[in-house]
Formats: C-alpha cells, sequence, structure tokens
C-alpha cells in the first residue's frame, strides 16, 4: 500500500485503533470486529519494558498484515527507536506513531518508506516533528488538553495535520474536530480487552459504529 493511499486514509475515514496488551491470537477477530464498526486501521502498540516484549507485537503485526492486509491498514505504536522501525518493516507494518518527537525516528521512518505519526505536546515539538517529516503529529495527551488546546495551536499551525490521541471518545470527537483535528486514536475507550479475550467483539464492533458516527457529526 502506498503512503499516499494511508494518508488519504487517515483523512478520510479519521480512526485508528490503538491495540495494547492483546495477544497475537486475538487480533484477528479483534481486527474483524474493528472492520465490521467500520474501523480499518490498527496500530499495535510496542512494550518499552524491553526488548524481549517485542516479539508478541511483531507478531501481532505480522498476523494482521498477512491475513487482514488487503482490508486493513496495519502499523506499529509507541516506537521509539530505529530497531523499532526496522521491526515494523520486517513485519509488514506500513507506518509507525510515536509517543514523543524524535527527529531521527521520523527521518528513518520516512527513509524506509513508512508514514510516520509521531507524537507532540507543545507548539515547538510539533514544528519540530513536522519539519522532520512527518505526515500527521499527535496531539498527546489530548484528552487532558482538551479541544481549546488544538484550536489554539492549529492558528499560527495550519498547515499541520493534527491527530488527537489519549482520552479520545465518541462523545468529544465532534469538538475535537470543530477544533482542527483531522483524525484520531483511539485505545482504552474501544479495544476492550476483557471483551476480545471472551470472544464478545459484537461489543466491540458496536463501539466502533459508535465512533465513525461520531466522526461525521462535526
Amino acid at each position: 500500500m502506498s503512503p499516499d493511499k494511508i494518508i488519504q486514509n487517515v483523512k478520510d475515514k479519521k480512526l485508528i485503533a490503538i491495540v495494547r496488551g492483546v495477544e497475537p491470537e486475538y487480533v484477528i477477530r479483534l481486527a474483524e470486529a474493528l472492520l465490521a464498526g467500520g474501523i480499518n486501521m490498527i496500530e499495535v502498540t510496542f512494550n518499552q519494558a524491553g526488548n524481549d516484549h517485542f516479539a508478541s507485537t511483531v507478531a501481532a503485526i505480522e498476523k494482521l498484515s498477512s491475513e487482514m492486509g488487503d482490508r486493513m491498514f496495519v502499523g506499529s505504536g509507541t516506537v521509539m527507536s530505529k530497531e523499532q522501525v526496522d521491526l515494523t518493516v520486517s513485519a509488514g507494518g506500513q507506518y509507525i506513531i510515536t509517543p514523543s518527537t524524535n527527529p531521527e525516528v521520523i527521518r528513518y521512518a520516512k527513509d524506509e518508506g513508512l508514514v510516520a505519526m509521531p507524537g507532540a505536546m507543545t507548539p515547538t515539538e510539533a514544528v519540530t516533528a513536522y519539519e522532520a517529516g512527518a505526515d500527521f503529529v499527535k496531539i498527546f495527551p489530548a484528552g487532558n488538553l482538551g479541544p481549546a488546546y488544538i484550536k489554539a495551536i492549529k492558528a499560527p499551525l495550519a498547515h499541520i495535520p493534527l491527530l488527537a490521541v489519549g482520552g479520545v471518545n465518541a462523545k468529544n470527537i465532534p469538538d475535537f474536530m470543530k477544533a482542527g483535528a483531522v483524525g484520531f486514536g483511539v485505545g482504552g475507550n474501544l479495544v476492550n480487552k476483557e471483551w476480545v479475550r471472551n470472544n464478545e467483539t459484537e461489543k466491540i464492533t458496536a463501539l466502533a459504529a459508535e465512533f465513525v458516527a461520531a466522526t461525521k457529526q462535526s
């Protein structure tokens, strides 16, 4: 999938499901449930507790890319190093999302053909990330900062496409969109690990549909 198609999909569909701590054997079940509700982007996060934790992330991305790659856009999250960029590429991931602004990692990901969505909080970080090649800048933690913060920094930074991540829910999405956010990353408010493990996928599908409906309200 070309980077341009991924970028356009973020703008069109707006929602990226953040998967953290879900075992690889459950990720297809989860992806199918999200897709049924209208969400076609999924990010599997790296656990930074140590390199030995990376294997499950790689396995999940490989599984998703292999079995869902023709229907879903698959990427990695909490990417903090070049090594994790390499692991993403080898597993078939198409984009990276980071919690922080690291120009070296952003440039490396772009050189490797990935779409880069680094995290930032301040206007300085957002500009630094964008100038390093970011396709989108993830404002995090958006739920704590609020829509007013997005609106305030969009005034001087109208040229930078911003994603709202952290504390995003179906109720506040319309306000974030009015403030200028072009997309959203949603984790715990959407990906309920117990529902996944208990095969209560219809609940995830219904919730995904609520989030999709919220993106059409602004």
